[in-house]
């Protein structure tokens, strides 16, 4: 649609009628002395006078062009403008982790398999299940986080998710380290979003196992992902009735949620449960995107203005054009 941005301009229109009916002519008054050999005199004295004053007359051409030349100068102040359908823009409104747990514990087979019914190791079906649950979440930024020994950024924040995907193939059992550093993946968490503008921050962490390699408290580590925004969702796949270094302590990662104020999840040995847990997750961070509107402009204040600096050249050419034409004229007049 066709709009103009300063419309209050068009009130200028009747100003040079109220000029020219309230402003008086311009007059001037000179004391001067009448002599009718005036120019003989200064023949004698070899003085050539000045021009006397002289009352510029308007022509037809000049009281239709000027009216019209006014109103395009007040178009063009008014800035025309032509308004272009909109432009919606989508952009991320959360920012979502993923922390894997990539011990040596993660290569039991105790996860079934639900389309052969075999047994599968605890990463293969997580990987199935993950990779699921990235199809789903176009409008988030999703990262992923490897923990062993330490913790290690495998994907940046993105929404290229097939790289994200790819990423997630490309994992294997312990190529993180043996031992398991929970806090270390949270510190690295909040490395990795303190800094994004996102609205909403949040970290999914998956383990099999307890913390045994942190160089960092997982509790205080929480503590420091609550104070940045971050909320956490645990999952805690796995028996915890194994003894040793493997059992997963369902309680700290129950504490650790608890901190962020985000939930605690526990997958049995069944790939449904693990995809159900994710499910609820899904659930409880509904995807959303901020959406971004304007309009683009065209600007067209430049047409009324060329067109009124046209006008008055070819106005000026014409009255030089004419008044060349009417020379000789005035010549063979004052011969005869």
């Amino acid at each position: 649609m066709w709009k103009f941005e300063f419309p209050w301009m068009f009130a200028l229109l009747p100003l040079p009628l109220l000029v020219w009916w309230l402003a008086p002519a311009y007059r001037t008054t000179a004391s001067a002395v009448r002599m009718p050999f005036f120019h003989e005199m200064a023949d004698a004295a070899g003085e050539k006078p000045a021009p006397g004053g002289v009352r510029l007359r308007s022509n037809w051409m000049q009281r239709l062009l000027m009216p019209f030349l006014w109103m395009l100068l007040v178009i063009s102040a008014a800035r025309p403008v032509f308004v272009e359908p909109p432009v919606t823009r989508e952009l991320p409104a959360r920012d979502l982790l993923l922390a894997i747990d990539l011990s040596q514990s993660m290569s039991e087979r105790d996860f079934i398999d639900t389309q052969s019914g075999e047994r599968m190791d605890r990463l293969s079906a997580v990987k199935r299940v993950v990779a699921q649950f990235i199809a789903k979440r176009k409008g988030d930024r999703i990262g992923l986080i490897v923990f062993g020994d330490a913790a290690y950024p495998q994907a940046p924040l993105t929404l290229d998710h097939d790289s994200v995907l790819m990423l997630l193939d490309a994992m294997r059992i312990g190529m993180a380290g043996p031992l398991t550093a929970i806090g270390d993946a949270l510190g690295l968490a909040v490395k990795m979003m303190e800094t994004t503008p996102a609205q909403e921050k949040v970290l999914v962490l998956l383990t099999d196992g307890n913390d045994t390699a942190s160089a960092i408290p997982p509790m205080q580590a929480a503590r420091i992902a609550k104070r940045h925004g971050i909320v956490v969702h645990t999952i805690g796949i796995g028996d915890p009735g194994t003894e040793g270094e493997d059992k997963v302590d369902l309680d700290a990662l129950a504490q650790i949620a608890k901190a962020t104020n985000g939930s605690a999840f526990r997958a049995l040995g069944r790939e449904e449960d693990l995809a159900a847990v994710y499910a609820a997750i899904d659930k409880m961070t509904p995807e959303k995107i901020k959406r971004e509107v304007y309009r683009p402009q065209t600007e067209f204040y430049w047409v009324p203005l060329a067109l009124a600096v046209s006008l008055l050249a070819l106005y000026h050419v014409m009255a030089y054009l004419i008044a060349l034409l009417r020379a000789p004229r005035r010549v063979e007049m004052n011969e005869a």
